[in-house]
């Protein structure tokens, strides 16, 4: 009894694991073109995720504070765009100051 009890603890283990988006090599995240813009004061977290194999478009994720979820930014809008090009400005510094090291 004990063995079953184990053995569907693990499969459901497995199955939730299968869940979590860093699993989910081969898909886009996002799968709508996404919103314009999000209030500046309600951003916690910018993701901006390149092309991959498995999904060949830039995608950019945008979690909200207050637990209030993710929300994939349309990366052609204006908002997505400066936040690209301020990561890509940070980490070119980063690098800059790596070499100079």
């Amino acid at each position: 009894m004990k063995g079953i009890a184990t053995a569907f603890a693990v499969l459901i283990c497995a199955t939730a694991v299968q869940g979590f988006t860093m699993f989910r090599a081969g898909r886009c995240l996002c799968i709508d073109p996404g919103v314009k813009a999000v209030r500046k004061a309600d951003i916690e977290r910018v993701s901006v995720i390149y092309p991959t194999s498995g999904c060949n478009k830039v995608e950019v994720i945008v979690t909200l504070k207050a637990n209030k979820g993710e929300r994939c930014l349309n990366p052609k809008s204006k908002q997505a765009r400066i936040i690209q090009q301020a990561m890509e400005r940070k980490s070119s510094l980063k690098h800059q100051n790596h070499v100079k090291s």
